[in-house]
């Protein structure tokens, strides 16, 4: 599978969408995440497990040694609308309302993503102005999607609004971390002054979604499993 990451020359490259074995459908430990970014030729990594900044913390946790590479911690939330990610946090978020978890994102100094949202949503331009509103970046490049026109959808929708952009692999497996790149010029190595350059949008995004087949094996095939694996626990 093509190295996005080590043809990248200067900046850095983080991977702002990884799960581990604390989301339901993956088996990623922490430990395994940062080996296998900084293989990868990767800056840093958010880890944001469906509904829990459980793999976030213990991930930052153990790469707080680490040199030249940074983790962010976040969550995937399942909302009563769609998904929203948010990262630099810190205390799990409470709500499954869109609008309040949001809020709650915004509240511990977080930023408010929505993820691969024509994989959530059919039509963005069906949404209340409210909900846009309420998002801080939308995922222009997600590599779990099953066409890259739905990326580019995002990327005109993102455009359209003004809202900077982000980048991630939606990795559940290892082999899947850094699929998906969000890069940064003369940007520091720290959290602050990658919040910045995120929210100022002075960032692109690159990666190689999966194959078709692979994209629908682990979608409706091992992810489904190990989902009816993990809840029968």
């Amino acid at each position: 599978m093509t190295d996005i990451a080590s043809k990248v020359k200067g900046g850095i490259q983080i991977d702002f969408h990884v799960h581990s074995r604390y989301s339901i459908d993956s088996l990623l430990s922490p430990r395994r995440i940062i080996e296998a970014a900084k293989n990868r030729g990767l800056s840093g990594v958010a880890v944001t497990d469906h509904d829990t900044i459980r793999g976030g913390i213990e991930t930052l946790k153990l790469a707080k040694d680490e040199e030249d590479f940074i983790v962010i911690a976040g969550a995937e939330i399942k909302t009563n609308i769609g998904d929203l990610i948010g990262i630099f946090l810190e205390q799990e978020i409470k709500s499954r309302e869109f609008f309040q978890v949001a809020n709650e994102i915004k509240q511990q100094g977080g930023i408010v993503i929505l993820p691969h949202p024509y994989k959530t949503f059919y039509s963005l331009d069906s949404l209340d102005s409210k909900v846009i509103n309420s998002i801080d970046l939308i995922e222009g490049f997600n590599a779990r999607v099953k066409s890259n026109a739905l990326n580019l959808k995002a990327q005109e929708f993102a455009l359209k609004r003004g809202k900077p952009i982000t980048g991630g692999s939606d990795a559940h497996f290892v082999h899947e971390i850094g699929n998906g790149v969000t890069l940064f010029g003369n940007t520091p190595l720290e959290q602050d002054a990658i919040r910045e350059a995120l929210l100022k949008g002075k960032v692109e995004v690159r990666g190689s979604i999966l194959p078709l087949t692979l994209y629908a094996l682990y979608e409706f095939g091992i992810g489904q499993a190990l989902k009816f694996a993990k809840s029968r626990k």
